[in-house]
């Protein structure tokens, strides 16, 4: 028999569409890829014949089934060769998810047979498989798509098991559909189908649904989504009225709703009952358990008693071992007994688990609360009490034995069905535990309650957390969704109201508390989340002497509740931190240190997520960190200095001058002797770590240096600068010896390839750039961020490439293709910082298959490179509610704020307390204005938005939107009619009040930088003009046309706020270079230049009668002054930051300060006496922490920073 084959003649196109699909550009970058002669590879395409061997490694490499396109006529290989197929991603257009192995797979011929029909040749929509739970629709549906693979261009398998919104899986499609290029998705349900539909009628397309049963109602007629899921229903009929060239295949053990009326034989729309395995497929199931000994009759009995189900086979396969010596006789004697009746799979499931041990069913409980596979060690960590590895393993080998859960790799898990029976167990033990409890307290006296409270009674209770606040984002989210809230369902359908259901949780707190010492457990942790999920408000609660375990206590007010003496292990609080601009892992990947803009640094335990140190002796914003080679040492940049901390302690070490502006980046060598630092003074220094002394300056950009990075081996230091280019430097002669030139824009990052041969560039022109090391020549160009890359590195294998951009996301890149593979979308601001996170940072995860990413929304993120999903955040809290703005009402009884935090607050001037606090801005509140009739507030925001608030209700009248950056100041025309605003995108902007219209804005295009941003707007009295605040002058506007009318030059800084006199003829001005300046109107001239703040000058406003003036200062100090003779005549001091705002009252008797020391005071103007402070109330202000364990020293410093005591009496 011939040894050689060939392609049949109908499938020559499909093997030379595989060859495109896999990246080959031709046959001879294919034959190059095999080290195959190009003769044989044009052979196998030409449907000529070739060697068998030959035949079947080409099939594999271009992930054809080599039996379904091989000309075999009537003949069979004189040899079987085993080829076996990998669910490994073959291109970037498959992505295999979830998708089971089914290397072991029963045989589904016919099935298969027609499935490929209805789908090939029928061109079918949508195909639908169903049947009971265990009959084997996932690995059906993996076979299928294994086998049809080559006859698409995209391939995604997604799970509903944890029953993801619609609008997410959308997302998902979406992405991977459009190589990860779209970002910016319709934010409601129509408009991403219909973007889906795009996608669906260009390309074709192969997608998985698995295990839709997930978004269905349990117990309601058959097919009905549950609350919230309807979209699903909206997609799938979309998916098969709609023409397109795609396939949708959904497994389901219920046909969903509305599917019926579109099937038909001769429609698009099919669906498949899938049966149990024949007699001989399900004996195979049992003779891979073991030896089994029965007849012919009684293995036929057996099988059919349980349908042919796969699951249902394996468990009693292993049940019949271990309870009746391995005879089938034995067993049919039970079973003809009625004892194991089996109308579904649940029911074999309940018996199975009845049989279990105690510790076999807390591992059921644990391994499907966690919902994804489990590492040993992780599983070990849950229990309450300790469980040796021995018993635990031995638990393990059992469960594994009889069926109920799986090991993957490393780690072990549960089928769907089985995880469903075990969670639906829970939701019912739990309420039943609970209402037991409350019927039995009802039975007692009330003095009567805590002397017979029984703790054990709760023993799922407080065995198991029904979440796990420590786990990843969107396990937490789906362990709300599936327990917490039914057991909520299920508690208030019993209790009748949630009132009744939060008394009865407060009052198991209480009864917990009456039995100290108290066991050890989940209980007050369930109870918490419970509450929480209630939208219950925790202020005042007492949790003091409880065992606080997995309690989610992020973002939510605490205000006075008691945790004295509790421990608070595996707990989560809100963290401080500020917009991060640098972030930087250990060598080992366990530690994270990152820097924000309040001027701090942190270092993270990575996979606890828990704040071990932070460094606050910087006084400006922290550009950049970097750790010493060795990880003792921590390297951090900020204005004109460097600084060396030692991590242990956080003590500073040592602080390097030298440069003449601010320092951006900061490197050490691999040898950890020298520290390079890129500045804004256009200059790379080069320091000796042990002596702190500069040894070399770097000098040849023409503009800032905004990253530096060495090579593995030290000797070359690469530099990238906003003059557009990236140098190389010899680090021992201190010469440039190459500059690249091709980006057409700032250059902001720089980082090496792991083997030192490319480096890959980030720029202002919103492209990633790769070079060869040897001769400067640019290799690869990745396009498709929107907006500045702002950081980029290297994976360890070097294989892939990591960028963050100002367009909020960041993008996964192939090296060998320069595709994206990856887009990561979540975070709401700039990414400032990307790198990877090892091994050992996140145990059960390979190197380079986790980036890091942190952000100016105050975020840091985690994110799984194979699912591009974000697995787990660190969420700054703003723990200073800065003060931006303090205007007084018209009537002077109110005084308004605009804070940091993203609120308006409205306090009463006479008591001190805040009245109202309006929300709905997204970032902080900068400009502040009232209404010339005090019934509206303006308010102009950090998130480009300008919104209008009723004074009386807090309700949002309006929101403007057009301006394209920060919102600075905003101000209403004399009459009232007219809203003019101010921001950093060079522009001020006309309202008309009533319809919310922009009908003006005023820009100055210039080639200068005197007009990069307007800061602050004012009208004149007589509303003909307005003056703002810019660069480094001051501008006069004609309000009717929107002419400059004048520039005041004169100031050698920005100028930060203008006022006008109450009669208009001078405008005051506060600026950075630390003066005022008072200005005639009419000629423009300076009349006075007031001197004495030491600091930027950042607000000024005249008195009702003009003859004083009010400033506010960097230097903490708010002064008046003679508006006749300039004269300083009174220092207020009491603040202890930055103030930015000023203002008096309209009798001209008090002045209003706003501060970054989280206050705005009220002064006497006549004696300088502080008359009140105003404070909001922080997060967890009051909160008692005495005596709890369970927190670092640094986390204990972080909640006494959001308020909370220790040490109370």
């Amino acid at each position: 028999m011939s040894r050689s084959l060939k392609v049949r003649s109908d499938c020559i196109q499909q093997a030379k569409l595989a060859l495109q699909r896999n990246g080959f550009r031709s046959q001879r970058a294919f034959s190059e890829e095999l080290e195959f002669a190009l003769s044989t590879v044009s052979r196998f395409l030409t449907g000529k014949t070739v060697d068998y061997a030959t035949f079947v490694e080409i099939c594999e490499k271009l992930a054809l089934d080599w039996r379904a396109i091989a000309d075999l006529g009537d003949r069979v290989p004189s040899q079987p060769v085993e080829v076996k197929f990998s669910l490994v991603l073959v291109n970037r257009h498959q992505d295999w998810g979830e998708a089971p192995d089914v290397s072991f797979f029963f045989d589904r011929s016919s099935e298969l047979t027609t499935l490929e029909q209805w789908i090939v040749q029928d061109n079918c929509r949508l195909v639908v498989l169903l049947g009971m739970g265990g009959i084997g629709k996932t690995a059906l549906a993996a076979k299928l798509a294994q086998m049809l693979q080559s006859g698409f261009e995209y391939v995604i398998w997604r799970s509903l098991r944890n029953a993801p919104p619609v609008e997410e899986i959308l997302a998902e499609l979406i992405q991977f559909l459009s190589n990860q290029q779209e970002t910016n998705l319709p934010t409601n349900l129509d408009g991403r189908i219909l973007r889906l539909l795009n996608y669906l009628r260009s390309s074709r397309c192969l997608l998985v649904l698995d295990n839709a049963e997930s978004v269905l109602q349990a117990g309601e007629r058959t097919g009905t989504y549950r609350d919230g899921y309807q979209g699903y229903g909206q997609l799938l009929k979309c998916f098969g009225e709609t023409n397109h060239n795609s396939c949708l295949v959904l497994t389901s053990r219920e046909k969903p709703q509305g599917l019926a009326e579109l099937e038909g034989e001769t429609l698009p729309v099919r669906s498949l009952q899938i049966q149990g395995l024949s007699q001989t497929e399900g004996r195979e199931i049992f003779l891979s358990k073991g030896t089994f000994f029965g007849s012919e009759d009684e293995w036929q009995l057996l099988i059919q008693h349980y349908a042919g189900n796969p699951l249902a086979l394996k468990i009693v396969a292993s049940a019949v071992i271990d309870y009746f010596d391995s005879s089938l006789s034995n067993f049919l004697e039970i079973l003809n007994k009625g004892t194991f009746i089996f109308d579904d799979i649940r029911d074999l499931l309940e018996r199975q688990f009845q049989r279990l041990s105690q510790l076999e069913q807390e591992i059921m409980y644990w391994l499907a609360i966690n919902r994804e596979p489990l590492l040993f060690e992780e599983l070990q960590e849950d229990f309450v009490s300790p469980i040796s590895a021995s018993e635990l393993l031995q638990a393990l080998a059992s469960l594994q034995r009889r069926s109920l859960i799986e090991k993957i790799a490393e780690a072990f898990t549960q089928q769907p069905v089985v995880m469903e029976y075990v969670i639906t167990r829970l939701i019912e033990q739990i309420c039943e535990e609970i209402i037991g409890l409350k019927i039995e307290c009802l039975k007692v006296e009330s003095s009567s309650k805590l002397a017979n409270f029984q703790p054990d009674k709760l023993q799922l209770f407080r065995s198991h957390a029904l979440v796990k606040a420590q786990a990843k984002e969107y396990v937490i989210e789906t362990q709300i969704r599936l327990i917490l809230q039914p057991v909520i369902d299920g508690l208030i359908t019993s209790l009748s109201d949630s009132k009744i259901l939060e008394n009865c949780l407060a009052q198991i707190l209480e009864m917990l508390r009456g039995k100290l010492p108290l066991k050890t457990g989940y209980v007050s942790g369930n109870i918490i989340n419970l509450l929480r999920q209630l939208q219950v408000d925790l202020s005042g609660y007492d949790f003091s002497h409880l065992t606080v375990w997995q309690a989610n206590l992020q973002g939510i007010n605490l205000h006075n509740v008691n945790f004295a003496n509790s421990d608070l292990c595996q707990s989560v609080f809100s963290d401080i931190l500020g917009g991060v601009t640098s972030l930087a892992l250990t060598a080992d990947g366990k530690c994270a240190a990152t820097a924000d803009l309040d001027n701090n640094i942190h270092l993270w335990d990575v996979q606890k997520g828990k704040q071990l140190l932070t460094f606050q002796r910087h006084t400006q914003w922290v550009k950049s960190v970097a750790w010493s080679p060795d990880s003792q040492t921590l390297a951090s940049s900020y204005h004109h200095t460097v600084k060396l901390w030692d991590v242990r302690t956080g003590i500073c070490l040592k602080t390097y001058t030298g440069h003449s502006n601010i320092v951006y980046s900061v490197a050490f060598s691999p040898d950890g002797q020298i520290l390079a630092s890129g500045s804004a003074d256009n200059t790379v220094k080069l320091w000796n770590v042990t002596t702190g002394s500069c040894v070399r300056t770097f000098a040849g950009h023409t503009n800032e240096i905004y990253s530096v990075a060495f090579s593995r081996d030290g000797q070359i230091l690469a530099s990238a600068s906003t003059d557009s280019t990236v140098k190389f430097w010899d680090v021992r002669k201190g010469k440039c010896f190459k500059t690249l030139y091709g980006h057409t824009n700032s250059v902001y990052a720089v980082a090496f390839s792991p083997d030192g041969q490319t480096l890959a560039s980030g720029s202002a022109d919103y492209t990633v750039r790769l070079w060869d090391i040897r001769d400067g020549q640019c290799v690869k160009i990745f396009t498709g961020h929107s907006s500045v890359v702002t950081s980029v590195a290297f994976s360890p294998n070097g294989q892939t490439v990591v960028s963050g951009s100002s367009d909020k996301t960041v993008k996964l890149w192939d090296v060998s293709t320069g595709s994206c593979a990856r887009t990561f979308i979540g975070h709401s601001d700039r990414v400032e910082s990307v790198t990877y996170a090892l091994r050992a940072g996140y145990a059960n995860s390979p190197d380079g298959q986790i980036v890091v990413s942190g952000s100016l929304d105050r975020t840091i993120r985690f994110w799984d490179c194979q699912t591009g999903k974000c697995f787990k955040t660190y969420t700054g809290y703003k723990c200073n509610s800065c003060v931006l703005a303090v205007p007084f009402s018209p009537c002077g009884k109110l005084l308004a704020s605009g804070n940091i935090d993203t609120t308006l607050r409205l306090w009463d001037v006479n008591t001190g307390s805040c009245v109202r606090t309006l929300t709905g801005h997204t970032k902080a509140v900068i400009g502040v204005a009232f209404s010339p009739d005090g019934k509206t507030i303006a308010s102009g925001g950090a998130d480009k938005r300008v919104k209008l608030w009723n004074v009386n209700t807090g309700k949002c009248i309006k929101t403007f939107t057009g301006h394209t950056d920060w919102v600075y100041g905003v101000a209403f025309s004399p009459d009232g009619k007219t809203l003019a605003s101010s921001g950093f995108d060079q522009s001020i902007r006309f309202w008309d009040c009533q319809t919310g219209q922009c009908f003006r804005t005023c820009t100055e295009p210039s080639n200068s930088i005197f007009f990069l941003s307007t800061f602050f707007v004012i009208f004149s009295p007589s509303s003909k003009t307005l003056a703002s605040s810019s660069f480094d002058c001051v501008k006069l506007w004609d309000v009717s046309t929107g002419s400059c009318l004048k520039t005041f030059t004169g100031h050698s800084n920005k100028v930060s706020w203008v006022a006008f006199s109450p009669d208009g003829q001078i405008v005051a001005s506060a600026s950075a270079d630390q003066t005022l300046k008072l200005w005639d109107v009419n000629t423009g001239n300076c009349i006075k230049t007031l001197t004495g703040h030491t600091n930027w000058v950042w607000s000024v406003a005249f008195s009702p009668d003009g003859k004083t003036l009010v400033s506010g200062s960097c230097d903490q100090t708010v002064r008046l002054w003679d508006v006749s003779t300039g004269r300083c005549i009174r220092t207020l001091t009491g603040h202890t930051r930055e103030i930015y705002s000023v203002s008096f009252s309209p009798a001209g008797q008090t002045v209003a300060s706003g501060c970054a020391d989280e206050t705005a005071r009220l002064w006497d103007v006549n004696t300088g006496e502080c008359l009140k402070i105003l404070k909001a109330p922080r997060l967890y202000e009051g909160m008692n922490i005495t005596g709890v364990t369970g927190l670092t020293q640094a986390q204990k410093a972080t909640l006494k920073a959001l308020g909370a005591v220790e040490n109370r009496e």
